[in-house]
């Protein structure tokens, strides 16, 4: 039996999901990132797994020979704070992390607390470079 992902593209409704967010304003929130992730990516939204919206996708396959395949750029309302997905090994991902605003990171998410903590335009730029840097790193 071959290992089997967790977080696949799911049919499941995106505003459905962002509906169900018990919290107004970090419902809100994801609305706003919604825009801005949608706007800025040329992707339209999709389900990834119960609990990430994503946009786009790549086809990865690591040297011990595993692959899958994942979104491009994401987010999640979760209950703590909301999570940012970009690829941790962009190496201009530091730059902007700099440059921000209020965030914690983790391996390939950065938290947030609340959209209103960051800067958009610097957000934007990091949704752009880390599309590009994903496609240029898996091409197809």
């Amino acid at each position: 039996m071959g290992y089997e992902p967790k977080t696949k593209p799911t049919d499941h409704s995106v505003e459905e999901f962002i509906e169900n967010v018990n919290h107004e304003k970090k419902k809100e929130d994801a609305y706003r990132l919604l825009d801005i992730f949608t706007e800025t990516s040329g992707y339209e939204a999709k389900m990834w797994g119960p609990s990430i919206i994503g946009f786009g996708s790549y086809h990865y396959v690591y040297e011990s020979g595993h692959e899958g395949d994942a979104p491009l750029i994401g987010f999640s309302p979760r209950k703590a704070n909301i999570s940012l997905y970009f690829p941790a090994d962009d190496p201009k991902r530091e730059t902007f992390l700099e440059k921000l605003g209020k965030h914690k990171t983790g391996k390939s998410c950065v938290y947030i607390n609340k959209v209103d903590d960051i800067d958009i335009e610097v957000m934007k730029n990091m949704i752009q470079h880390s599309i590009e840097h994903l496609q240029e790193k898996y091409p197809g």
